[in-house]
Parts: structure tokens; sequence; C-alpha cells
């Protein structure tokens, strides 16, 4: 039986974590459980999983799932500190989905121990990847990423001499505008409407600015050791071929399935081995053409610049992704329009000036980037 912790358990990745822990009763359990404020989402998850040790956001949402819940031996914690415990209680596997570079510490802290990191949210890879491969490797930790496309190709890695690959190639949707739309007059509603996947908010916003790409390609940087100019984005409308390895006899290897988030958590999961999903499998005789375009850089320049930050190293990725994060929220409140979230990147990036990357500079780094961000609508 292998015992889980699941850092974000109320957002889309942890929900669907659930489901798969659900699914295989036999093989896995939830041993503790993190979340923001959605407490009767959480006291519902804690009433059917029973974990030993539950965080929440704040005193009063501990006080809150006190009421919800009725386990008086139940360990509550709060913030931070709570997050951390999470990261560290005794557990087989931790799986990261905080959304946002409040995830990093927590993300840092689970590497520091020699056990399963299943790491979904892409801001400690990118705010930090260098420090969180070292602290890996001090800790003993097996990092094993969750994005549909890193899990490709961490499958498709497995058993291959790392000298022998040519090219990784990331696939995208191309989120909901590929085809043409007036980007200068999106709303809200159209921007969440992603054509074939489910995600929160925030990731899907990316997606449709090809930021979640371009996060995603510093991402692999540091998972797989390749360069930046190694690693390319292949638009893939039908997000069926989650992404490819290119070696260097000319051969192309990729992973197939449906675009379902539980396929790839089941892996990180249970790595190294496989379980027996009860969800709908890829039928190839109902799919149809799989078709490959190359993205649009003119139309979509936020994955030109995280190609950029990645380029520029050091704390830039960290302003990147907090810039990101900044105009994102702006735009889902109605402070500016779509087509300014990569104006307000491109601007905070071209005023950052490095000073270092320990986990001090980078925070200091991050937390420049959101005030810089923030005043060309009046957030900072």
């Amino acid at each position: 039986m292998r015992r889980v912790a699941i850092l974000g358990s109320t957002g889309s990745i942890g929900r669907a974590a659930l489901e798969v822990i659900a699914a295989a009763p036999q093989r896995l359990r939830v041993s503790a459980l993190a979340a923001g404020q959605n407490v009767e989402r959480l006291a519902e998850q804690v009433r059917r999983f029973r974990p030993e040790l539950v965080s929440v956001h704040a005193p009063r949402d501990r006080d809150r799932l006190r009421e919800l819940v009725d386990r008086p031996t139940l360990e509550v914690l709060c913030g931070a500190e709570g997050a951390q415990a999470v990261a560290t209680h005794e557990t087989d596997v931790v799986l990261c989905a905080m959304v946002g570079a409040r995830g990093l510490e927590p993300t840092l802290a689970a590497l520091s121990r020699p056990v399963i990191v299943a790491v979904a949210n892409k801001e400690p890879l990118v705010m930090a990847g260098e420090l969180c491969v070292a602290r890996a490797r001090e800790g003993g930790a097996t990092l094993v990423p969750v994005d549909s496309e890193h899990s490709a190709i961490f499958q498709v890695l497995r058993g291959q001499d790392p000298g022998a690959v040519r090219r990784l190639l990331l696939t995208g949707s191309g989120g909901p505008f590929r085809g043409g739309a007036d980007l200068q007059k999106v709303t809200r509603e159209q921007a969440l409407a992603h054509p074939t996947w489910s995600m929160g908010e925030k990731i899907t916003i990316d997606s449709a600015t090809l930021m979640n790409k371009g996060l995603e390609v510093i991402e692999a940087h540091w998972l797989f050791g390749v360069p930046a100019r190694q690693i390319e984005v292949l638009i893939h409308p039908q997000s069926i071929v989650h992404s490819l390895v290119e070696l260097r006899d000319g051969s192309v290897l990729a992973q197939l399935g449906t675009p379902d988030m539980r396929v790839p958590i089941a892996h990180a999961l249970a790595y190294p081995e496989r379980l027996a999903l009860p969800f709908p499998s890829l039928d190839l005789t109902r799919v149809g053409p799989l078709t490959f375009e190359p993205p649009d850089l003119v139309r979509f320049p936020c994955l030109a610049l995280a190609y950029t930050a990645l380029e520029r190293g050091e704390s830039f990725p960290t302003v990147l992704n907090a810039a990101n994060e900044v105009a994102v929220a702006a735009f889902l409140e109605g402070k500016i329009p779509f087509s300014t979230i990569s104006a307000v990147i491109e601007h905070t990036l071209e005023r950052h000036r490095s000073t270092g990357t320990t986990l001090e500079d980078l925070l200091e780094a991050d937390a420049w980037a959101r005030r810089q961000a923030g005043k060309g609508f009046g957030a900072g």
C-alpha cells in the first residue's frame, strides 16, 4: 500500500488524483492533504479518504473544518507551516499541485527526502529549477513529472541513452484562439473555453496565450537536462500525442492517450509500476486525423518570452513566472485586456537585473516582479 500526500487537494489536479486513488484502493491511500480556502470540498475529502494530517489556508478555515468534520484525532494545521508539514509527512509519494509561487517552498521540502515527488505545478521548476534538481539529488527524491507533456517524455526516455536524444517535441492544443480570433477583443469566457482539456482558470489562460508551452520548455530543460535549442513546441489540436522525442538516428518516439489528466497522475503515483484504471482508453479508430503545425510566435509572443527568459537564466524565469501570474490575474479580474498579458511580462523582463540564484534571491526577484508587473494597472 503506497501512502500519498497531496499539496493542493481541492484543485483540479488534486481532485483528479483522488479519483485515481479511489479507483485503486488496494494500492493507494491518502495520508495527508493540503488545501486553501475551499473548506467545504476539503471536508468532503477528509470524510471520504480519512487522512492523518490536513492543512488549510488560515486559522478561520481550520476552525470551519473542525465544525464540518467530527474527527477529534485529525491533525489540522494552517498556512505555510501546514503546507510544509504535509510535504514532509510520513508518506511514500508527495503530489505537488499548489498553483502559483506559494508551491515552491513545500515542493523543495518534499524533495529533501527519499520519496517520489510527483510535480504537477509548473512554478517550482520554472522559478527554481536548478535548486529543485539539486535538492532532489541531495535528498534522494525521485522527481516524476505529472504534466501530460513531461510525463510523456519521461515515459519515452525510460531506458534510452540520454546521449541519443536529438530533440524534445512538446505538443500543445494551441488553445481556443488557434483559428485566428481577434485577440484584441477576447473575453474572459472565451479565453476559459479550452477546446480539449478541463483545467483550472490560471492554466487555461496560460494555454490561451501559449505561456503554458513556454513554462513547459523551461521545465523540460531542468527535468531532462536538455538545452533550450533542443526543445521545440508543436501545435497538435487533437491533444492525443502528448509529446515526442527525436533520437539521433532519426527515430521519433511518442506517447499517446486520451486528454485525461488522471492517466499521467496515475503513472506518477504508482511509478515505476502501472495501475489498471477503469477510465476510458484511447480508440485510434475513432480519433480521426492527427495534425501538427508550428506555433505562431507573432500572435502568441509569450512562448518567445519564455525562451528568452530561459536563455538569460538566473532569476529571469522567476520574473517571467511572477509577471505572468500577475497579468493573468489582472485579466481574469477585468483590469487588462487579453492582448496586454504578454506586454506586461515583456515590460517586466526588460526592467529586471538579476542578482543571484539562491532561494532568497529568487524569492526577492519574485516579489520585485509582482510589484513591477502590477504598476501598469494600479496593482503594485
